[in-house]
């Protein structure tokens, strides 16, 4: 990747996520979503020589694209969800000794932008979707197979398409006579079907559905918090950016959840303490989303470990 495609993808929110994770320049942070780099850059410029940052990615692109970062000896970089690396976390003795997690949810801009991963209906390209192209079933693979009533649940579930049913129905109609192998096709039966939106795209809020689903991110995400948050030391906190509501509302939620249990009627006497840094979630500035557009659907929360 050239210096110019890293500049191209630009990280949301960076100075806040830097300044709310209290950086310790010898302390150790896990980023469980390395994308392109920027945060995690972020993160070893403020650190001195015997702070470390441990990086996780499931998309192998991403790993291979910050070479000059992976030259940094304070730099761990891992092909593998953020959800699975609590045993090589566990392994490195970290149980209880992290200083900081983060996880940014959106896909980044190089894959939204590259036609062979099928993330975008603006452009043509497979229907892929995947994070990892070498693991699972690629959408137009699960298009093919899946039931009328599951694409429905899908795009409702997911997209909250309120037209999941036509959508589901044609899919079905369609794939008789001819696989839909390329987003221009799916992007042309939405669009086909969902009329009269001039806000966003037809196709969005289906493509959005499908990315979802291929890659099980709300069931990596509730996965992935309740472990990380157990690496926490005392003071360490976990920031998460989402980009829409139903990671907004899961994170919501599971960090509400942990903080009320400080106000059990009988807490055990060595239950873990947590607080929200936050009482509502922190939006990005209307300079950053002039600059970078696709911010404006930021959300960012934050917890942090008190006992």
């Amino acid at each position: 990747m050239t210096g110019t495609e890293i500049r191209l993808h630009q990280s949301v929110m960076l100075p806040q996520i830097l300044d709310v994770l209290a950086i310790q320049p010898d302390g150790c942070y896990v980023d469980g979503t390395f994308g392109r780099g920027g945060h995690t850059a972020g993160l070893l410029a403020r650190l001195g020589t015997l702070g470390r940052v441990i990086a996780f990615d499931r998309d192998p692109e991403a790993i291979g694209s910050r070479p000059d970062l992976c030259a940094d000896p304070r730099l761990e970089l891992i092909h593998q969800r953020f959800s699975t690396a609590t045993d090589l976390l566990e392994a490195r003795g970290l149980h209880g000794h992290v200083h900081g997690v983060l996880l940014d949810l959106g896909i980044s801009s190089p894959q939204i932008d590259e036609p062979s991963r099928g993330f975008s209906f603006r452009r043509d390209g497979p229907l892929d979707m995947r994070m990892d192209p070498s693991q699972g079933q690629s959408a137009a693979e699960w298009l093919m197979t899946a039931s009328e009533a599951e694409i429905r649940d899908c795009l409702w579930n997911y997209g909250d398409e309120r037209k999941s049913r036509q959508i589901a129905a044609r899919i079905c109609l369609l794939r008789q006579t001819q696989p839909i192998e390329t987003t221009r096709q799916l992007a042309e039966i939405v669009a086909g079907i969902v009329r009269g939106e001039r806000r966003i795209d037809p196709a969005t809020r289906t493509f959005q559905a499908l990315r979802i689903l291929i890659n099980n991110e709300l069931d990596e995400l509730r996965t992935g918090l309740a472990k990380l948050v157990d690496f926490l030391g005392i003071a360490g906190r976990i920031a998460v950016i989402s980009f829409h509501s139903l990671e907004d509302r899961i994170v919501k939620r599971y960090f509400r959840d942990l903080a009320r249990e400080v106000w059990a009627p009988t807490p055990t006497p060595d239950a873990k303490k947590y607080r929200l840094v936050f009482r509502k979630s922190v939006v990005p500035d209307e300079a950053e989303i002039e600059r970078n557009p696709r911010a404006r659907s930021a959300r960012l929360r934050v917890l942090e470990r008190i006992a």
